[in-house]
């Protein structure tokens, strides 16, 4: 993987299918994700290219859909939350393996127990995954990892470990954003559509690899290595992006140009 080049300016594509991670991406980060506000403009500005775009925009997010759908009411998206542990697709219908949640019951338990007698570390518990956050205590890092390794592997092959920005997740092994995506590609209104994925983290890779795949457009948020083609520098850069593209959708086409 290396470091790639900025986007250069200029116009995209107007057949593109939009997948947009949230933290890191569209948002900048917060010590406590439950803190986080979406602003007036995001909301508007998410809307109109969902509108110019015929509903080609999906969230793809370790969030679950519930908390999406709280952070950009009244716009429901088409949406992959907690990795792709639950997708909605485009016509409202749900995928959400409910027996699962059962099965991280013990590992909600014993992570609980271990953020509590940690300050500064808390349990996200988003029902089919579970997320330690250290952001505020950076120097557990190495307790943080492993305790969450000890605790994904008393719950057996079906389940991974996944690490983020000053994050440790549990989450279904067969379920990633890459996944997700593909799964959206194969289906209307993203299909046949050149897929574009905006991301931040080591949890978006695989979204990468699979846009690649696709011959899509990659976008990595910052300056890490990273197999994205492409990188914006921070979320500010990744809201002026789009709203560039939403005004490349608005305006008329040249009858005859194509999709």
């Amino acid at each position: 993987m290396t470091v790639p080049p900025l986007w250069p300016p200029g116009d995209t594509r107007p057949d593109c299918a939009f997948f947009l991670d949230i933290d890191g991406t569209l948002l900048d980060f917060a010590d406590d994700p439950a803190g986080v506000r979406v602003d007036a403009a995001l909301r508007a500005l998410l809307a109109r290219l969902l509108q110019v775009s015929a509903g080609a925009v999906a969230l793809i997010s370790g969030r679950s859909l519930s908390d999406l759908d709280a952070l950009f009411a009244p716009t429901v998206f088409p949406a992959a939350g907690q990795h792709g542990a639950e997708r909605r697709r485009a016509d409202g219908t749900l995928r959400r393996d409910l027996a699962r949640a059962d099965q991280l019951r013990p590992a909600a338990r014993r992570l609980a127990g271990f953020a509590a007698r940690e300050p500064g570390v808390f349990l996200e518990d988003k029902g089919l995954s579970l997320a330690i956050h250290f952001r505020r205590r950076p120097e557990l890092c190495a307790a943080v990892a492993s305790e969450v390794r000890g605790t994904a592997a008393a719950l057996g092959a079906a389940w991974a470990l996944q690490q983020g920005r000053l994050v440790f997740e549990i989450k279904p092994a067969d379920q990633d954003k890459g996944m997700a995506i593909a799964e959206f590609m194969a289906e209307p209104p993203f299909a046949g559509r050149v897929a574009v994925f905006v991301g931040d983290d080591h949890t978006d890779e695989r979204g990468f690899a699979v846009v690649n795949r696709l011959g899509g457009l990659s976008l990595k948020v910052g300056a890490e290595e990273t197999a994205a083609r492409w990188r914006l520098p921070d979320a500010s850069a990744v809201r002026s992006w789009l709203a560039a593209c939403a005004d490349r959708l608005a305006r008329p086409r040249p009858e005859g140009s194509g999709p």
